[in-house]
């Protein structure tokens, strides 16, 4: 999915619900990720939708040893200017009181 895409999501959601929470965060971890998201109260109930921006894995190093007991370690080295997207979408559940992942592919069949 593209920027404009999801800005255009948000923009209609925004028109549309009532928005609870909106955002976004940067995480150091694997090269540094951007997560934007919205939470808000839908039919289904409510709602968290992420979009999630993070580099692309160039190359995958394992450090290891043969002898027995050493550590086995992986390194990974990320592109400074490729970046993957990925779109995702969670509905609370009351029940586990955590958000339960929605399968988006079900919406497109």
């Amino acid at each position: 999915m593209q920027i404009e895409k999801w800005e255009n999501i948000v923009g209609q959601i925004k028109d549309r619900f009532e928005v609870e929470d909106s955002g976004s965060q940067h995480l150091e971890d694997e090269g540094g990720v951007d997560i934007e998201y919205i939470v808000f109260s839908s039919p289904l109930g409510k709602v968290r939708l992420e979009y999630v921006t993070k580099p692309v894995i160039l190359d995958k190093k394992t450090t290891f040893s043969k002898r027995i007991g050493s550590e086995t370690s992986v390194e990974y080295v990320y592109s400074k200017e490729e970046k993957s997207h990925q779109f995702s979408a969670y509905r609370w559940d009351e029940a586990e009181g955590d958000w339960a992942e929605i399968d988006i592919q079900k919406f497109f069949k």
